[in-house]
């Protein structure tokens, strides 16, 4: 890595959160994210943010999905964190399903040799797959 990108990898003490996990050890846990200011304090001044994670099954293994849950309390957090987890995993769903579109969209098929250089169709080896 580069000198310059490591200079850019600095935090911002303005904007530091303390972390409280809490989970009910079945469906996933909520992370309480409390503002606090360079000394460490709570900061008032900024909201507390609540962010749920779970995680899916797939054919692949466990997918895990992160979703923010709009709340003012921890309590309020837990009773809205089915709803809040739904829609993280249906956001999750339809990214899942623009990076295939992408990736099956990203198929390069090369160009067919020009007449002369090769076989019939002018492909090297008379239009048989030849391995490098």
């Amino acid at each position: 890595m580069a000198s310059d990108e490591l200079s850019e990898l600095k935090m911002d003490p303005a904007v530091l959160y303390r972390e409280d996990v809490y989970t009910d050890r079945r469906m996933g846990t909520i992370r309480v994210m409390t503002p606090v200011t360079g000394e460490g304090n709570t900061d008032l001044t900024r909201a507390v943010l609540y962010v749920g994670e779970t995680q899916i099954l797939t054919s692949v293994g466990a997918l895990p999905v992160v979703f923010e849950i709009e709340a003012k309390s921890l309590g309020e957090a837990a009773e809205k964190f089915a709803d809040a987890a739904k829609g993280g995993v249906e956001r999750t769903m339809r990214q899942l399903q623009d990076l295939r579109r992408e990736a099956a969209s990203s198929i390069v098929v090369p160009d067919r040799m020009p007449p002369g250089l090769g076989g019939p169709g002018g492909m090297r080896g008379g239009g048989k797959i030849q391995l490098p």
